[in-house]
C-alpha cells in the first residue's frame, strides 16, 4: 500500500468547532493531518481549510466521503495536481561571527527571503514559497545553528478560473 501525498481544499461554515470535527473525523478514521491552515474564503459566512495528508486512493476516498457527512462542510476539492502551494516559514539562527553574517544574508538574498530581526547574536530570517524551497534553505542554515523555526504549514489555491 503506497500512501500519496493529498492537498484537500474544503469550504466549511465559519462557526466555532468545525475544525475540531474535522479534525476528529480524520483521528477516527487513522489518519495524520501533515498539516492544515484555516483562514477566510471569497464567501462571506464560510471559511477555507486547507489539508495535507497521506492517504492511499482508497483511503483519500473515505476521507472524503466521511467529509461530505460532516453538516458544516459545504465543498471538498482535491487540488494536489493543480494549485498554487505555499508555505511560511521563520528561522531564528545563530550569527557566530560576522563573516558568517553575511554568508546568511548572502542566503537569503539568493532565496528571496527577508530578514525580520536582527540581534547581536541572531538573524530571523522570514521565507516564503514550497516545500522544497524552505527545506533547501532551511539545510544550508543548520551548519550555523537553527536556534528556532516555526512554520505554518501549507496553504494553496487552485489553479486556473474554474
Amino acid at each position: 500500500m503506497t500512501l500519496e501525498y493529498h492537498v484537500i481544499s474544503t469550504l466549511v461554515e465559519d462557526k466555532p468547532g468545525v475544525l475540531q470535527k474535522v479534525a476528529g473525523m480524520f483521528n477516527r478514521r487513522g489518519f495524520n493531518i501533515d498539516s492544515i491552515t484555516v483562514g477566510e474564503s471569497e464567501v462571506e459566512g464560510l471559511s477555507r481549510m486547507v489539508i495535507t495528508v497521506r492517504a492511499d486512493k482508497k483511503g483519500l476516498e473515505q476521507v472524503t466521503k466521511q467529509l461530505n457527512k460532516l453538516v458544516d462542510v459545504i465543498k471538498i476539492k482535491d487540488i494536489t495536481e493543480n494549485a498554487v502551494k505555499r508555505e511560511l516559514c521563520l528561522i531564528q539562527v545563530n550569527i557566530p561571527n560576522t563573516e558568517a553574517r553575511a554568508e546568511i544574508m548572502q542566503y537569503t538574498n539568493i532565496f528571496r527571503a527577508n530578514i525580520v530581526d536582527v540581534c547581536e547574536k541572531t538573524l530571523t530570517i522570514e521565507l516564503t514559497g514550497d516545500i522544497e524551497k524552505l527545506n533547501a534553505f532551511i539545510s544550508l542554515l543548520q551548519p550555523y545553528g537553527i536556534k528556532k523555526i516555526s512554520r505554518t504549514g501549507l496553504t494553496a489555491i487552485s489553479r486556473g478560473s474554474k
